[in-house]
């Protein structure tokens, strides 16, 4: 067996499958390109769904890839175990309808035995698979010359993750040794069970069968291949180390961890945790942020933040009190660098959004512990246990890690319910566990389209009218002849019409000959490539075979150009405002305007948006030329093209290049100088996600629109207020200023009123044990004014516990304040809970200071006798 570094395995796994016919699919950036169902790349299948159920039929239907993947529902077995990770690489082979079970079982072995590739020694491999799959058992048995006790049937071997293709699998397990046999079962001891001797290295799925909608299965049309193999645990193998985290993928993070921390990784358990912890999350937040995902609280942000929180709390096993992680970021980049260059390309923004992240972990940690407080006196009240929903609350929603709130517990002479907390977290697994059961499944295979292979010639880049024989007509999933009403689905070997891509909507238009007139309503790909027209049959019969008129609707088409264009400059205008960490994240161009989405951390200032639209009317207003020319990819990326977001490119691309100013690689169609675009407004820009912003804009006439409609509101304005129009501002101004002194006469005037109505409140105060206490309804138009009243009360009672209720409109609002020097006794948080019970409600707050409301005014009263009770009961 060989000596080989991560990089040479991934290096000479690509390469076998190359020399085998296999074309290399790029890894896919770990946010997910037009899959909203999945919240990550979990998977190296999970890029290529579009290929296993028949959406698209690939150029070659051989593929192997190395792609990177993110899985967190497993995040808290992260480094107690040899092989847990949320971030790893998986190796795959996959055929599309080309060789089956024989041809992958070979490749696989040949490629793990033979001393050019792996060079495993053959007596160390197991395999197992599924029991009633005899046709695997038969190549590996006569085939490939394993004998039967090498063969293990597991019941578990089938891939099924919901509708779809699936099928049974066989699995390819190394044996290690009798000296990983420590703390194992005897009856664990196999390929297959729980064990460190014999490691499963790489699984090949049989994909013969379409999970249909109604549960049954039936043979899929085409059969298709899917293997994986870890990057990380076969480098743990032919490096002879006891974990991942010993490979050479993980050790210059963990040297750096040293260099930080003045520890050394490999000399205590519970520190080697806390290493192998910060070293597998660094290596997924890196790898997400140069994807553009960014640390939010939802979603794929949320669950950045928590690694970067989880991390933070097991660097204090290390005694690292200050920001460190983003300077694990240099590390991970240098490993990666030769097959992912974005990591390094975008390490300093990288390191910026992990820096800023941490630091606001360690600002924010105080508010973490004062929630953990609340949670506390709750447990001191409740028999002295934290409940596992309340230390699942302050992990899950909080942040707060559980070690943590375990730690304070025992601190407090508390206890943690950590069997509530684990069925917590199983929950929360099984919520994560079938949402991603229900992303991952695939469509099920649909023959009829994939079966029509004659080839179609787009012509739309020069022509809006094309002669075209019609050469399918499907109906109801289904090939036809002839069709006479309805909906049908129309293949034709030349056509002008664009289908739905990159972004750009579809053409519409009219498709017509003697015999039939039809309204074209969409345009998409077909599995192998055509354009596919969705057309509505008004009049006559279609029949394939025959000549027809495509006329694409040149209005339409025109301004749909202008905002591809303008779309184009756009991209190019926001890196030059916010910085070369701008990327697309999704745009939109049709008729009437243009949306484009792009990562981001922060909202766009007023300056910001004006200087990125005088940009872009400037590239317009200079007649920029637009030149489209292709060329082989290599030649465009020196040329420094820009990938647009969703598209996949050949070895020869279409690029799109305007003046030098933007130069990116686009499909779509475009205007040939940029003065056609006229002008261009940003109408709205907003955040739409975890570090994703979105700009909506439109150009030309509807820009022109758009500013008819601003100036008839500004008549409108000036009428209204009786003064011209270039006097409208001044006239709002004095009306602001005239309403500001009008709101602080009310303001005092109705202080006076309060100071009035306050002004014998003292003589409300009773001495309860010795404690006095103010509880009082008292006239309030809301929970704003209320607390201003508070403060008037406390500025005359600076030693009283005061509570005070207000009624509006049916609802009840309460607030609570404690003197410092009593909540040691008297929490403000808890007499709210008990108020705000009372009135159907909620609230909460801090020792010495709570607000709340409720639903029942009625028991306003009851709510503030609580506040004697709960003193009187405390004493």
């Amino acid at each position: 067996m060989k000596q080989l570094t991560g990089n040479e395995i991934r290096e000479l796994f690509i390469s076998y499958f190359r020399t085998q016919g296999h074309m290399v699919e790029p890894s896919a950036p770990l946010v997910p390109i037009d899959d909203d169902s999945l919240l990550w790349i979990n998977s190296g299948v999970a890029t290529l769904k579009k290929y296993f159920d028949g959406r698209v039929i690939p150029d070659n239907p051989k593929i192997v890839n190395a792609q990177k993947a993110i899985r967190t529902n497993d995040i808290e077995n992260v480094g107690f175990t040899a092989r847990h990770h949320t971030f790893f690489e998986m190796l795959g082979n996959f055929s599309i309808g080309d060789y089956f079970k024989e041809g992958a079982i070979k490749y696989a072995w040949d490629f793990l035995t033979n001393s050019e590739w792996i060079g495993f020694d053959e007596d160390l491999l197991y395999v197992t698979i599924h029991p009633e799959d005899e046709d695997a058992y038969d190549i590996w048995r006569n085939v490939i010359g394993l004998s039967p006790e090498r063969i293990i049937r597991i019941e578990g071997n089938f891939w099924d993750i919901g509708e779809g293709p699936c099928g049974p699998n066989s699995e390819i397990f190394y044996d290690r040794g009798p000296e990983f046999e420590f703390d194992t079962p005897a009856e664990e001891m196999y390929p297959g069970g729980e064990n460190e001797r014999y490691l499963e290295i790489w699984n090949l799925v049989f994909s013969e069968f379409n999970h249909n909608k109604d549960g049954s299965y039936t043979p899929l049309p085409k059969k298709n291949i899917d293997t994986g193999m870890g990057l990380e645990r076969m480098a743990s193998i032919t490096q002879e180390v006891p974990t991942n985290f010993d490979t050479d993928l993980f050790t210059p993070i963990l040297s750096r961890i040293e260099t930080v921390s003045g520890r050394k990784y490999g000399q205590s358990e519970d520190t080697d945790v806390a290493f192998k912890v910060i070293s597998d999350h660094i290596r997924t937040v890196s790898f997400a942020v140069a994807d553009g995902a960014l640390p939010s609280n939802e979603g794929r942000g949320y669950v950045l933040r928590r690694l970067i929180r989880r991390a933070v709390r097991f660097s204090k096993e290390l005694d690292i009190e200050r920001a460190f992680m983003y300077e694990l970021a240099d590390p991970v980049a240098e490993v990666m660098h030769g097959f992912y260059p974005n990591v390094t390309e975008r390490l300093s923004f990288i390191r910026d959004v992990i820096r800023k992240e941490e630091e606001r972990f360690l600002a924010t940690l105080d508010e973490g512990i004062q929630i953990y407080e609340q949670v506390r006196e709750k447990a001191k009240a409740g028999g002295g246990v934290i409940s596992g929903h309340d230390a699942f609350r302050l992990y899950d929603t909080y942040g707060f890690p559980y070690e943590l709130t375990k730690e304070y517990a025992e601190n407090d002479g508390l206890e943690v319910d950590e069997e509530g907390f684990v069925e917590e977290m199983k929950q929360q697994r099984e919520r994560a566990r079938n949402a991603r059961k229900a992303g991952e499944s695939m469509q099920v295979q649909s023959e009829t389209l994939a079966g029509l292979t004659a080839q179609s010639e787009f012509t739309g880049y020069h022509s809006l009218r094309e002669s075209g024989r019609l050469l399918y007509i499907v109906q109801d999933d289904q090939a036809v002849d002839s069709a006479t009403e309805g909906t049908v689905e129309l293949i034709f070997d030349r056509t002008p019409f664009y289908a739905t891509s990159g972004g750009q909507v579809a053409d519409k238009g009219r498709i017509s000959n003697e015999e039939a007139e039809l309204q074209v309503e969409s345009v998409y790909r077909a599995p192998n490539g055509q354009n596919v027209h969705v057309a509505r049959i008004e009049s006559g019969t279609v029949k394939s075979g025959e000549t027809f008129t495509l006329d694409v609707l040149k209005d339409s088409r025109d301004f749909i150009t202008k905002n591809h264009t303008a779309t184009h400059l756009l991209h190019q205008a926001l890196k030059d405002v916010l910085g070369d960490h701008v990327n697309q994240a999704g745009s939109l161009v049709e008729k009437e305007r243009l949306r484009f989405d792009f990562s981001h951390l922060e909202g766009l200032s007023d300056d910001e948006i004006e200087r990125i639209e005088t940009i872009v009317n400037e590239k317009i207003y200079s007649n920029m030329n637009v030149e489209i020319s292709e060329m082989p990819i290599g030649q465009a990326k020196e040329k420094g093209a820009m990938a647009l977001f969703g598209e996949k490119y050949g070895d020869v691309v279409r690029v799109v290049d305007i003046d030098q100013y933007s130069v990116e690689l686009c499909g779509g169609i475009h205007v040939r100088n940029t003065g056609e675009i006229g002008l261009f407004k940003i109408v709205s820009e907003t955040g739409i996600g975890a570090g994703v912003r979105r700009i909506e804009a439109v150009t030309s006439r509807y820009a022109v629109n758009l500013y008819k409609e601003k100036e008839a509101t500004l008549a409108s304005i000036s009428g209204r207020l009786k003064v011209r129009e270039n006097q409208v501002e001044k006239r709002v101004d004095s009306l602001l200023d005239e309403n500001r002194s009008l709101q602080q006469k009310i303001k005092e005037l109705q202080a006076s009123r309060q100071d009035e109505k306050l002004a014998d409140v003292t003589g409300d105060i009773k001495e309860i044990g010795g404690v006095p206490v103010l509880s009082k309804e008292v006239p309030a138009d809301d929970a704003k004014e209320l607390r201003a009243t508070m403060d008037r009360i406390k500025s005359r009672a600076q030693d009283a516990i005061i509570a005070l209720g207000a009624v509006n409109d049916g609802k009840v609002s309460l607030v609570v304040t404690v003197p410092k020097e009593l909540t040691d006794r008297f929490k403000a948080g808890e007499i709210m809970k008990g108020m705000a019970s009372t009135v159907e409600g909620k609230g909460g707050g801090r020792p010495d200071m709570a607000q709340g409301g409720g639903t029942a005014p009625e028991n306003i009263t009851n709510a503030l006798q609580f506040v004697e009770d709960y003193i009187k009961s405390s004493q």
